[in-house]
């Protein structure tokens, strides 16, 4: 009997058929310490992480907190949005026309530790990407951190502009084989279901994912361009309610980048009654810094038939981040004669050549 009281009382093993109280069994905690290896592994990786990238963006939201950016924010066109960037040397990016017409919607301020973006009244027109990132400055020198940048694409929907609205009707897409073309097509509503269109021979044009791809935020991409897809197409978008067509885009294929000018020519009309006004224009679509000369021949010209001749040019946006020159050169006919009725040659010269296109006008 003194022996069981002895391994009773020393703890050796004597079974308990009690019930075992509610979390009894749960591991507690103990004295030893343990060096807590994943968890520091996992600080070493966030810490390297963040060496490599580090978003400073953040939205200011309608009940005063800060929060982060996903890579797209849908918003309805009418909000006002309030973007901001951590540091005291920020530079902005965001859709380039509310620079180009100096938008009084947009405003930048730095203010000590961050710089804050606000755009208020938004339009489909706002549609696009917004990033920031630091300047790391040497005196007068100044690159970018790398490390510290931030970016979201922002979608205005708006029921009544399912495409991103553009300044021009009519736009022109290069066709270069050895670089994608976009046909920038751009959606507010990242949901809608968009389809690409020839207008001649009209047929809707396949998306196989590969050679022509669609990217919600540029359009769609002819990711190796031939001279089989030149012509002229349009976008139709569908959400909820009837479709909506985009501007028409006249892809142009261009073997060579730099060459002779590509030029077309096309009369008011190409019969005329006595006493009509006819212009016949000849217009030329190059790169933005090439020149271009125009030269006439028509009807009459060596009897010095009186006529009116008006060139000028301008710049598009293509879209893309490049820009187009047109240049045009218009020739006027007032008091349409039967001696004016023939062929209106237009010659149009850069440094790389020239070329001759022709009209024909006839009397009716």
């Amino acid at each position: 009997c003194l022996f069981s009281l002895i391994l009773l009382v020393t703890g050796q093993p004597a079974k308990s058929k009690r019930p075992k109280e509610p979390g009894e069994n749960k591991i507690k905690p103990v004295n030893k310490k343990v060096k807590p290896k994943i968890p520091r592994m996992k600080e070493r990786e966030s810490a390297d992480s963040s060496l490599k990238s580090q978003s400073i963006l953040t939205q200011m939201t309608d009940k005063g907190h800060l929060q982060k950016l996903s890579a797209t924010l849908s918003l309805s066109a009418g909000e006002s949005i309030e973007l901001r960037c951590k540091g005291s040397n920020v530079t902005w990016n965001y859709p380039s026309y509310l620079d180009t017409f100096k938008d009084s919607r947009l405003s930048i301020k730095q203010l000590g530790r961050y710089s804050q973006l606000i755009l208020t009244n938004s339009t489909a027109a706002d549609t696009g990407e917004y990033s920031c990132w630091l300047q790391l400055c040497n005196g007068n020198k100044c690159r970018k951190d790398e490390t510290k940048t931030g970016s979201t694409y922002i979608f205005f929907t708006d029921k009544e502009e399912l495409f991103v609205p553009t300044p021009s009707y009519f736009d022109i897409v290069y066709l270069n084989p050895d670089k994608p073309a976009v046909i920038p097509c751009r959606v507010t509503t990242p949901s809608a279901k968009v389809t690409l269109h020839r207008e001649f021979p009209a047929e809707e044009i396949e998306i196989d994912g590969t050679d022509v791809t669609y990217d919600v935020k540029k359009g769609f991409v002819y990711q190796h361009p031939t001279s089989d897809h030149k012509g002229i197409v349009y976008c139709k978008a569908e959400s909820q309610g009837a479709p909506q067509i985009s501007i028409k885009y006249h892809l142009l294929y261009v073997e060579v980048p730099k060459g002779p000018p590509s030029t077309t020519i096309a009369a008011s009309s190409t019969r005329a009654e006595v006493g009509d006004s006819v212009h016949v224009s000849c217009t030329v679509l190059g790169e933005p810094d090439v020149e271009v000369n125009f030269r006439w021949q028509y009807p009459e010209q060596e009897s010095k038939r009186p006529v009116i001749i008006q060139n000028f040019w301008r710049l598009i946006n293509r879209g893309t981040g490049h820009t187009t020159r047109i240049s045009k050169s218009v020739l006027l006919v007032e008091d349409f004669e039967a001696r004016d009725a023939g062929n209106y040659i237009c010659i149009a010269q850069n440094l790389q050549g020239e070329t001759t296109v022709a009209t024909k006008v006839e009397l009716n």
